[in-house]
């Protein structure tokens, strides 16, 4: 028994150990129960944003359905074993072996490197060395102490084998049996203390699942949408402009740079770059990706976080980014997007609309002239159609439009014979019959004519009108209205249930009288 009550460390060394041990334990324990309360729980999303040298296999495990279940549940099972025995101090040292087993998983999977742990929520920037491999490194330092130099039940268990052999010995030890025994009770109730920390456990779990359930933001109360991945109902078609196939659903850019339409709502464009960290963004065109979105519109600086998702993920995503030249500055913003990877090249509609409204249609044409002079694709915007006929007339034609088109059947569409060209770009009337930022698309009527005579691809913008039509509704208007394209700004919830929309409209969509150009 003297072997066992003398551990070889002092009483502070081996309290510190314990408490290591324990508090390991009660982390794995947490960990384990909490993702057996949670409705739902995967850990598809930590192996989907994997990009180290097994990710190809933690892809495949995360798509399919049967390998992620069985995953998930080895998860749940192995986090609580570990974090029991931990907390009890029983099997510790196997119970240690496959703790660090899972954490080293863990640690494979999102490893801290630069440039790999972009998609997954952290308590801060690592380099290297995070909470995985800080955790791996104590559980290798408990491994090497023998189990019984801690309280605990591997400790306990040795006590009473150690007493039960000493029973040959009781005459001996009968002269000081009360202080033996004091001190085995002594023993035993150290021995014994994971009682009460579960005890504890079990009430601070209880109650903190009991308090998140009721008051916690919980994905009944901002649930927008049950789509997921999964539920795509097939492949999203392409068409053609010049060299590359592009998605019929293209990915539009004002969401995530935080510029949004809301008619008088002041915190909209702040609320929309607060939820658009670049976490979110990145997340959100991995899902646009997966769900056959290959085509995105930038403007700005966008085309640097765009690249750096290209880099981060090997995504072929593609882009074509707006430009605004001016006659001071012909060529700055254009040489910009050729050095910034820009595939294709548009003019934005604004600076269309200005260009011509002031008599400045020679810029368009130097701009146009450049951006194919270098070897791109060249895209004119516009958001009013008076624009396009002037540059049309003057013989401008790009190699795609990007033209707004939407109808006016919505509450805040003010009166047609209100409606002035050009407006869209001008003054916000506090006269609702009057343009005040609730329409791009001002004569649908006079675009869809335009554009029956171009054989030129027609990418549509502003097809809901900055949220004031329904994707079912803007998205059938335009492809039924002879647009080759929809652009469409989308939070990452929207994708899968845009694109199966796009997928639905277009399959009712059988006769047009535009043709098909791209």
């Amino acid at each position: 028994m003297d072997e066992v009550k003398s551990n070889g460390l002092s009483k502070w060394q081996s309290t510190f150990l314990l408490v290591l041990r324990m508090a390991i334990g009660w982390h794995f324990l947490y960990e384990g129960i909490s993702k057996l309360l949670i409705p739902n729980w995967t850990s598809a999303g930590y192996l989907q944003n994997s990009r180290w040298i097994f990710a190809g296999l933690f892809h495949a495990i995360a798509a399919n359905e049967t390998a992620i279940l069985i995953v998930d549940w080895m998860n749940i099972i192995g986090l609580t074993l570990v974090g029991l025995a931990l907390v009890t101090g029983l099997l510790t040292r196997p119970a240690c072996i496959g703790g660090i087993l899972l954490l080293g998983l863990y640690y494979i999977a999102n490893p801290p490197f630069v440039g790999t742990d972009f998609g997954l929520p952290s308590e801060g920037h690592y380099l290297f060395v995070n909470k995985n491999l800080v955790e791996m490194i104590a559980l290798l330092l408990i491994t090497v102490f023998p189990a019984p130099k801690m309280a605990g039940l591997d400790r306990l268990i040795l006590l009473l084998k150690t007493r039960k052999s000493e029973s040959s010995q009781k005459k001996k030890l009968e002269n000081n049996q009360p202080a033996i025994e004091n001190m085995e009770r002594r023993e035993i109730l150290k021995n014994l203390i994971h009682i009460p920390v579960l005890g504890v456990f079990g009430i601070g779990a209880a109650k903190k699942y009991q308090w998140e359930s009721i008051n916690a933001i919980t994905g009944a109360t901002i649930k927008v949408s049950d789509s997921s991945l999964k539920d795509l109902k097939g492949d999203l078609p392409k068409g053609r402009i010049g060299n590359f196939d592009v998605s019929r659903l293209i990915m539009g850019g004002n969401l995530i740079g935080g510029w949004a339409h809301a008619r008088d709502l002041k915190y909209a464009n702040q609320l929309f770059k607060s939820y658009n960290t670049e976490k979110k963004i990145f997340e959100t065109l991995e899902i646009a990706v997966k769900a056959g979105i290959n085509t995105m519109n930038t403007s700005g600086d966008q085309l640097i976080i765009i690249n750096k998702f290209k880099r981060i993920t090997g995504s072929k995503l593609q882009t074509y980014h707006q430009v605004h030249p001016t006659k001071d500055d012909l060529y700055g913003a254009i040489n910009l997007a050729m050095d910034g990877g820009a595939d294709m090249i548009q003019i934005q509609g604004n600076c269309t609309d200005w260009r011509v409204r002031d008599g400045e249609m020679d810029v368009l044409f130097k701009a146009i002239d450049r951006i194919r002079e270098q070897g791109f694709q060249a895209g004119l915007g516009a958001h009013s159609v008076q624009a396009l006929i002037a540059c049309d007339k003057a013989g401008l034609e790009p190699d795609f439009y990007m033209k707004t088109l939407h109808h006016d059947q919505y509450w805040s569409a003010h009166p047609k014979e209100n409606r002035i060209p050009f407006e869209v770009d001008g003054d916000r009337s506090m006269d609702h019959n009057k343009f005040h930022d609730n329409m791009f698309c001002l004569f649908p009527d006079e675009s869809i004519e335009f554009m029956k005579k171009k054989n030129i691809p027609w990418i549509a913008f502003k097809v809901l009108a900055g949220g004031a039509i329904y994707p079912s509704d803007g998205f059938q208007f335009a492809f039924e209205n002879g647009a080759d394209f929809v652009c469409v700004g989308m939070f990452d919830w929207q994708i899968v249930d845009d694109v199966n929309i796009t997928l639905d409209v277009l399959s009712k969509v059988q006769d047009r009288e535009r043709a098909w150009i791209a």
